[in-house]
């Protein structure tokens, strides 16, 4: 079964099936299954995954898609995968890190947990010598072939456990990457235990071998636990492309022993967003309350994952709204604040009438948080259809409720 998989694989690599892909790009893929059990000598549900592949990695693997006789993995692994955006921000991140660090030459880097090799191939073109480690067979293949096609000559592919890499490994490298996945297909990831290989295990071992580990995990992974499981943090890094969050990574220097810095970053498509504090600074800073002023303040995602709740209202000077709501206010706007910013027109009632004169198209763009009324609810008791340009807000104040017509101003 394993070599017939191979010669599947093997067969993709092939230019004639590469130029059918890219010609058929546009098709629909579940119609090519229906007429054909072959093309080209390759299974037609084959040929389809390939089509979808490509397809979705116009937008999250640009480099990827601009690259003649790419290799796509099943859509499930294609959607779990680093984008292009993440995985060139963690290639700049660990840049400034070693060099913080003073790591000069950067000649030798291991990833534990290569996969598909989208973070192992961008982060190899900062190293002289790249270990991508992967015990699948045939992802271990697609990540070489890929890996080819870019020209990455510097990368030796392992097809082993990164435990057994590990224990043969006689060297120390400048910095090694793991990306631990789920133990279980259906289940979610909010401790580092519920991942393999077990990283709060082999971290020991792996400081033997380098003064620099990062580890990316699930955005669901609970950051406090992960602290007190994982040693040297110095870093962590709450990273969302435009507005969802999508990992987070833990930097750890061996030997660090201070408090770590938590940085929530916003992947957007012209800059990100970025915003550092520390748990000492949320625990100690006390939070002013105020109903709605002028302005309504919206953190992007990833400072809500970070949990600046409070860090976040005194850097830029606004009053929470209440202590579980998330938003903020104030008269002044703050034009750089990392996240949503809207005008309040008016507080207003959750009927039809006292509606009109704000949304007089019938439309709006409805957002509740901490708030009796669901999103669906609110339609139905006003009669609002989603669109237009303005927006209703409904949240709780420390003692009242409030609805609130606004347009966005950011």
């Amino acid at each position: 079964m394993e070599n017939q998989a191979k010669a599947i694989i093997e067969s993709l690599f092939s230019e004639q099936v590469q130029n059918y892909i890219i010609t058929h790009e546009h098709d629909d893929e579940r119609d090519l299954v229906l007429r054909h059990k072959e093309i080209l000598g390759v299974p037609s549900a084959v040929i389809a995954e390939q089509i979808a592949g490509r397809r979705k990695a116009k937008e999250k693997l640009p480099l990827y898609y601009q690259t003649p006789g790419i290799v796509y993995p099943p859509a499930i692994n294609l959607e779990q995968t680093s984008s292009e955006q993440t995985a060139r921000f963690k290639s700049s991140l660990i840049t400034e890190a070693l060099a913080a660090h003073g790591d000069k030459p950067l000649a030798r880097a291991i990833d534990l947990t290569s996969g598909l090799g989208i973070d192992t191939y961008f982060l190899s073109r900062i190293f002289t010598h790249f270990d991508a480690v992967e015990p699948n067979p045939g992802l271990l293949e697609t990540a070489q072939h890929n890996h080819q096609q870019l020209g990455a000559t510097n990368i030796r592919h392992h097809n082993t456990t990164a435990e057994t890499f590990l224990a043969q490994l006689n060297e120390k490298v400048n910095l090694v990457f793991i990306d631990p996945s789920r133990r279980t297909s259906n289940k979610k990831v909010f401790t580092l235990t519920d991942s393999e290989p077990d990283i709060v295990s082999l971290q020991h071992t792996i400081f033997e071998k380098t003064d620099n580990l990062l580890v990316k995990a699930s955005p669901l992974l609970d950051i406090s636990l992960a602290l007190k499981a994982l040693d040297f943090v110095k870093s962590v890094y709450v990273v969302a492309v435009d507005n969802e969050v999508k990992e987070l990574l833990f930097l750890a220097e061996k030997d660090f022993n201070g408090e770590p810095l938590i940085h929530s970053v916003n992947l957007l498509k012209q800059r990100h967003d970025s915003f550092s504090f520390s748990l000492t600074d949320e625990a100690t800073t006390i939070a002013k309350f105020s109903d709605p002023l002028v302005y309504l303040y919206e953190p992007n995602a990833a400072i809500l994952k970070a949990g600046a709740f409070k860090t976040i209202a005194q850097r830029f000077k606004l009053a929470k709204i209440q202590s579980s709501t998330h938003l903020y206010t104030a008269d002044l706007l703050a034009e750089d604040f990392p996240g949503r910013i809207f005008l309040i027109e008016a507080r207003v009632k959750p009927d039809a009438k006292s509606l009109k004169p704000f949304f007089p198209e019938g439309k709006a763009n409805i957002t509740t948080r901490n708030y009796p009324l669901t999103v669906e609810e609110l339609k139905k008791k006003t009669g609002l259809k989603d669109g237009g340009e303005k927006f209703l807000i409904g949240f709780s104040g420390v003692i009242e409720k409030f609805l609130v017509a606004a347009r966005r101003v950011k």
